[in-house]
């Protein structure tokens, strides 16, 4: 091993003093380098996280929207359900009615029938019964009424005619 007098004309020492400046600006450079692409990728880091909060955002208030949505479309269920249920009841209480109606129109026709029926009936019965009457009386005057009794008849009824007339 030698030993030098002075230790800058040792050259170990000039190779430390090249290896320090080689690190020294090599290094500021690489520094450099590094840091720029460090805070490069910090900076993408932000700006995702940034997107993402904003797509939260975005998510929150599309599925404040969807609830709202969902909660009108069902009140809308509900309100068109309960006019369903009225209409339904309206159109059921008018049917009955309806059906009421016509039972009571029905059963009127039948008894205007049935009185048609027995006014027919009753005239019927009072014209055959007219008839027997007229048949017997025919044939009671003829057993009874002899030309002088007729004769008697008429002169009667004529006589009481101008009466008859005046009262009518």
């Amino acid at each position: 091993m030698h030993h030098y007098e002075h230790f800058w004309l040792d050259p170990k020492f000039w190779v430390a003093v090249s290896f320090v400046l080689f690190f020294a600006l090599l290094g500021k450079k690489l520094w450099g380098v590094l840091t720029g692409a460090l805070d490069g990728r910090a900076e993408r880091i932000r700006r995702q996280l940034a997107e993402a909060a904003d797509l939260r955002a975005q998510a929150e208030q599309m599925l404040k929207a969807a609830e709202a949505e969902r909660a009108a479309a069902a009140k809308e269920a509900e309100d068109l359900l309960a006019r369903a249920r009225e209409e339904a009841e309206r159109l059921a209480a008018a049917a009955a009615a309806e059906a009421e109606a016509a039972a009571k129109r029905r059963e009127r026709m039948a008894m205007d029938r049935i009185a048609a029926a027995e006014a027919s009936a009753v005239a019927d019965v009072r014209h055959a019964a007219a008839e027997v009457a007229g048949a017997a009386a025919r044939t009671v005057l003829a057993e009874t009424v002899d030309a002088a009794a007729d004769a008697a008849l008429v002169d009667r009824s004529l006589a009481d005619l101008p009466k008859a007339l005046r009262a009518a």
